[in-house]
């Protein structure tokens, strides 16, 4: 096993731990098999050579006897071998499955910038499968056929040293084929994963934007990178199969001339009257040369499992082991937060080098509303990341009610803010779910006064099923303005002590936004709400609006001040949106 790499194998094992009590019985069923199939072999020799020889029928019925009930152990051994191994496998990779998705949801935004999806679900879904075939036809296999060949070989040295030792000469030919070919397939395996990868990524990303595929008439062009990504993933699994097609029909024909050497052998040693082999030993031998060069072949084959499921778990803990967290190192839980926000000589770059937010200082008086504008890439919608802490900020400070957010544990800070997008994500389940997102204190009672008190209750009612209503992967059931309406619903019945709103009304329907511009009014009063906005007639009443312009504050008053501003930003941005709708 000097192919496999030990360090993976260790970190697996340690998941098995918990299952300690099942891990030996797995072991000891599986010397308990080793026996039961060694002894049969043996057992016919003593048939042939006592009762057929003799012509003992008592003595052979009793042998046939005793037989049976090898066999019925030896079926009995082999199943809880099975069904354990399998057993214990599953609980390890369910196990390690948890943590890892457990891990994924911890990782800040900055590492899904640059991992791909598909990436992501191959090592959480098929790449974790792949570790459970280390114990189920790997790990726990390979210890029962090599505890087979080591009785089945102390077996044939005890009934016939001569003709075990044509067997000994033969083995190591064996052995070397199947070093050369666990090499050849080690490398052949890690090509699959990483093909099986991307074509996992590849796939997941146009059947997500199939819209845009379809839509830019780019069916064709995508066909043909899928046929390249897909003959690539071919070629991969035709060299694995070339090595398997090599590698057993030597291992067929070594076996077969073994037998053939043992067989001339022990034959001329009878037909010459030497009593040192029997024909009780040449009955033996055809069964017990099967019985140990099958597993000497097969063990190869679980070898290339295993090695499949080590270079996955490799995969699997290179995520693990990926520190990507956001420090979660507060210990003041937030109740209730007033709402007074405060930024300090805030600097951040997504990319080194790169600054997005440069010294931004910034106070938010509690319970007020306040609007930021700005170009794209101004740094706005960077401004509500950092708040949220989805983001480590560079230098500088973030304060609410005059406290370090980082003090503040992770998911109490997250529990005070809502953020209503402007793509919004719903999941593939009933629109009172993607409200209430599981959470158990939300009745639905309190979400049908929520949406009556912002409007959204006569929408949610004329859908079939109303609140039960599915609104399939992503909501496509629902528009883009009865998403936002949903979205606005949700951060409502969570009840916020700070709103924000990222260009939540950017691209719906006039009738949507109405409806919309009611709920906004409610859900802001009484709390402090950021309103991010494109379309400035959304924004007039704020208290403040904020104007950024490549990552500074360029201006800052109400509306009333800023239209005022000769050459100010917000005038020039004010008059030509207004120019355009009339």
């Amino acid at each position: 096993m000097k192919n496999i790499k030990s360090k993976p194998l260790k970190k697996i094992m340690q998941y098995a731990k918990p299952y300690q009590g099942r891990f030996n019985w797995v072991i000891i069923w599986a010397v308990l098999l080793s026996i039961f199939a060694a002894a049969r072999p043996y057992l016919l020799k003593q048939t042939v050579d006592d009762y057929l020889k003799n012509h003992n029928k008592e003595g052979l019925l009793i042998y046939i006897v005793i037989m049976g009930i090898v066999l019925l152990l030896e079926v009995i051994s082999q199943f809880f071998f099975t069904y354990w191994a399998n057993w214990l496998g599953q609980d390890i990779i369910k196990d390690i499955r948890d943590k890892l998705f457990k891990h994924i949801t911890s990782f800040k935004m900055k590492y899904f910038d640059n991992e791909p999806v598909g990436k992501l679900v191959t090592r959480t879904v098929s790449d974790i499968e792949s570790i459970a075939s280390i114990f189920s036809q790997g790990l726990f296999m390979i210890v029962s056929d090599i505890l087979k060949m080591i009785v089945i070989l102390a077996i044939m040295i005890y009934m016939n040293w001569e003709l075990t030792l044509i067997v000994l000469i033969a083995m190591p030919i064996l052995i070397y084929a199947t070093n050369i070919f666990q090499k050849k397939m080690k490398i052949a395996f890690n090509e699959v994963r990483n093909e099986i990868s991307n074509l996992n990524t590849f796939v997941q990303e146009r059947l997500t934007g199939m819209k845009i595929v379809q839509l830019f008439n780019r069916e064709k062009i995508e066909y043909e990178k899928f046929k390249v990504i897909n003959q690539n993933h071919n070629k991969a699994w035709l060299k694995n199969i070339l090595y398997n097609s090599i590698f057993f029909p030597i291992a067929d024909i070594v076996s077969s001339l073994a037998l053939g050497a043992i067989v001339w052998y022990g034959g001329m040693q009878i037909i010459d009257g030497d009593n040192s082999t029997t024909f009780g030993d040449l009955f033996t031998y055809t069964m017990l040369i099967n019985m140990l060069f099958n597993p000497l072949r097969q063990i190869a084959d679980k070898f290339n499992v295993m090695q499949m499921g080590i270079v996955a778990a490799e995969r699997v803990f290179e995520i693990l082991d990926t520190d990507s967290q956001i420090q979660n190192i507060g210990n003041i839980e937030a109740q209730r937060f007033e709402g007074k926000i405060r930024f300090k000589e805030v600097r951040f770059s997504y990319l080194k080098d790169e600054e997005v937010l440069k010294g931004i200082n910034l106070s938010i008086a509690s319970g007020s509303t306040i609007a930021i504008v700005g170009s794209t890439g101004a740094g706005k919608s960077t401004i509500i990341n950092l708040l949220n802490r989805f983001y480590e900020i560079d230098s500088g400070t973030i304060e609410i009610d005059d406290t370090n957010i980082n003090e503040y544990s992770l998911q109490s800070l997250r529990k005070q803010i809502a953020v209503v997008l402007q793509d919004v994500f719903l999941f593939a389940d009933t629109i009172y779910n993607n409200i209430t997102l599981y959470d158990t204190n939300i009745t639905k009672d309190q979400v049908i006064e929520s949406a009556k008190k912002i409007g959204v209750h006569d929408f949610i009612m004329s859908l079939p099923n109303n609140y039960d209503y599915n609104v399939k992967e992503r909501g496509v059931m629902l528009s883009s303005g009865q998403r936002q309406l949903i979205a606005f619903l949700r951060a409502y019945v969570s009840n916020p002590s700070i709103l924000i709103l990222d260009e939540a009304t950017s691209s719906i329907d006039s009738y949507s936004e109405e409806l919309i511009q009611n709920a906004t009014e409610r859900i802001t009063r009484g709390r402090t709400s950021i309103i991010i906005a494109h379309r400035l007639a959304t924004i007039m009443k704020a208290d403040t609006i904020i104007v950024m312009d490549k990552g500074k504050i360029v201006e800052t008053g109400t509306h009333a001040e800023l239209v005022k501003l000769e050459k100010g930003f917000y005038k020039n941005l004010y008059e030509s949106q207004f120019s355009i709708e009339v």
